[in-house]
């Protein structure tokens, strides 16, 4: 559309032209509208730059906000793996002290048979002492009647034991009320704690 003024005026000048004063203004006006060619042109270009920004700049919000999404997810999953770590360190810990305190009462029953045995021994000899004077024979001793109750086996199966779970002399502190237990740990707890009441129980009938 400027060229075609710009051509008009041209034609216009050629045929035209009376005076120097209205070349000036003509060559003036077609300066001006050479200027505002130029100008939107220009114009033109930073407005496309400015679209290509415009694109470019909500791209990366986007990409921005799934950078961001991804983070929480991330933060998420990596609370979630702390949580669960201080929940096997502290049935760790649980476990340590179940089997100090499992080992404890094994020491203790052990202790408790051999004094059993103890006090079996001298009665067994009278005993067999006496039905030899009756020309009976004696009694089979306990490991005769019944390879578990040798008092052998149980101090060998004790200390085996113990050795293969060294890790309970260092136990840590026991946990306080409020640390989670896992179920195979309660369930433990509560046979180890029957079977040592029943024993308590045997031993004072």
């Amino acid at each position: 559309m400027l060229w075609l003024v710009f051509l008009y005026i041209s034609r216009h000048v050629k045929l035209g032209v009376k005076s120097m004063a209205d070349e000036q203004e003509i060559m003036c006006k077609l300066e001006s509208i050479k200027e505002i060619r130029n100008k939107t042109l220009q114009m033109e270009k930073i407005k496309s730059r400015l679209k290509a920004e415009f694109e470019a700049l909500e791209s990366e919000e986007r990409h921005l906000k799934e950078y961001k999404q991804e983070m929480d997810l991330l933060l998420q999953e990596k609370m979630a793996h702390v949580e669960e770590l201080r929940l096997i360190h502290a049935d760790i810990n649980v476990m340590e002290n179940t089997i100090k305190q499992s080992e404890n009462d094994l020491n203790k029953l052990l202790e408790s048979t051999r004094r059993l045995h103890d006090e079996y021994k001298p009665l067994k000899e009278h005993v067999d002492a006496l039905r030899m004077t009756l020309g009976l024979q004696r009694l089979p001793d306990l490991c005769e009647e019944e390879e578990k109750l040798s008092l052998e086996r149980a101090c060998h199966v004790t200390s085996k034991f113990t050795e293969m779970h060294p890790y309970a002399l260092c136990a840590k502190p026991r946990a306080g009320p409020g640390t989670p237990k896992s179920q195979n740990v309660s369930r433990m707890n509560e046979e180890r704690e029957n079977k040592w009441s029943s024993a308590a129980h045997n031993s004072f009938s």
